[in-house]
């Protein structure tokens, strides 16, 4: 699946900002890339697995290591 196919969304909070992550939805797919290059490549994963690393990151269990 190309980049291209996906609807990419941003932050409201990011504004005009280019340091950012935005998440592209398709069907049953969920697209990652790095604002400040679009074309640099997409990560792509199932919906299910981007619900998980969301809900892992709101409840807490994802620390970053220092």
């Amino acid at each position: 699946m190309s980049g291209k196919q996906l609807s990419w969304r941003k932050s409201t909070r990011s504004g005009t900002d280019t340091n950012c992550v935005e998440v592209g939805l398709a069907e049953d797919v969920v697209g990652l890339r790095d604002t400040k290059n679009r074309d640099g490549g997409t990560l792509v994963v199932s919906r299910t697995r981007f619900t998980a690393l969301l809900t892992a990151v709101k409840t807490g269990r994802l620390s970053a290591r220092r």
